[in-house]
């Protein structure tokens, strides 16, 4: 049932399947667990049980029985394990066999990447290549939990993570700051204006991720509602950004925010987005790797972010 391609996902009767989704119903069929299963893959269990969900949408089945006191595979869900455990076999065979053969591995550069970098990543790729021209750079879209526990775990090289101030084990290095801009509904009265205070915001419902998903947004938002004067009122939790800009500009009331690099892929005309006046809501985009990282490496990298942030401040 699982079919590999060149993309990276394998695929499948009912669409697209990520490895990674493959990796965790494998990992959760294991463990019978989702908690232990998230141990196991260093991520929250939240995202486990969302991408599992997800794969069983893709191939249109249920994987594991959840009505009791305990998880167990279905019939559907004991005959796919071992085709998984193939399919992640093969590909880790796959990458091993490929770095012998090339002797690429130690040049290569893994980086966790976040899907709203936008032209930034190009502009990363330039500072870099200023003073280094040899390194291969392998790139994995991923959460933001797992871009940091990758990291940890010494399967990538450094990550892009958003609002993290400070990790135990990881340098952070700055690469610029985010002020996120008000998505609301074309319709809404408060559309028609250029900019909107914070406070205009009051009373309409806020859709966000939840606080478990994405607690560097959530704080950030609370704590600039709070100072902005009012609790804000929260719609349902947002499960992706395309599917909450499709609500609300199907007419649900609420707003919510969108990052700068991400306003490009926001293409309906039933939504309107407006900076805030003073940039109330401000994250920090960092590189993140491991404190013990390679000296040179560490160097180059420290270099490059810097000449990035200068010349993102002068556009400014």
């Amino acid at each position: 049932m699982f079919r590999c391609s060149t993309s990276g996902v394998a695929r499948s009767a009912g669409g697209p399947v990520e490895l990674r989704q493959i990796r965790y119903f494998v990992t959760v069929a294991e463990e019978l667990h989702f908690g232990r299963a998230a141990e196991r893959l260093h991520i929250g269990q939240p995202a486990v049980s969302q991408q599992v969900r997800r794969l069983e949408r893709e191939l249109r089945t249920q994987l594991f029985d959840r009505s009791g006191r305990t998880v167990t595979l279905t019939e559907t869900g004991l005959a796919l394990l071992s085709e998984g455990r193939d399919v992640l076999r093969a590909m880790d065979s796959f990458a091993s066999k490929a770095h012998r053969l090339t002797g690429l591995g130690a040049a290569t550069f893994r980086v966790g990447i976040s899907s709203a970098l936008g032209p930034r990543l190009d502009d990363f790729l330039d500072a870099l290549a200023e003073r280094d021209s040899g390194t291969r750079f392998e790139f994995q879209t991923l959460d933001a939990q797992t871009r940091l526990a990758e990291v940890y775990a010494g399967r990538l090289d450094a990550a892009f993570v958003r609002g993290v101030e400070g990790a135990p084990g990881l340098r952070l290095l700055p690469l610029w700051d985010e002020p996120p801009v008000v998505a609301l509904p074309a319709a809404h009265p408060l559309a028609a204006q250029e900019r909107l205070d914070l406070g205009d915001l009051a009373g309409l419902p806020l859709r966000l991720t939840s606080r478990r998903e994405n607690a560097v947004l959530y704080d950030a938002v609370v704590t600039a509602c709070r100072a902005a004067g009012f609790e804000p009122a929260f719609g349902p939790p947002s499960t992706g950004l395309q599917d909450t800009l499709a609500e609300i500009g199907a007419g649900a009331a609420g707003w919510t925010l969108v990052y700068p690099m991400a306003v490009g892929t926001v293409s309906s005309r039933r939504i309107s987005l407006l900076p805030l006046n003073g940039d109330p809501v401000t994250i920090r985009m960092s590189l993140a790797l491991r404190e013990n990282a390679d000296q040179a490496r560490l160097e180059l990298l420290t270099e490059a972010c810097a000449r990035m942030r200068r010349e993102i401040v002068g556009e400014s």
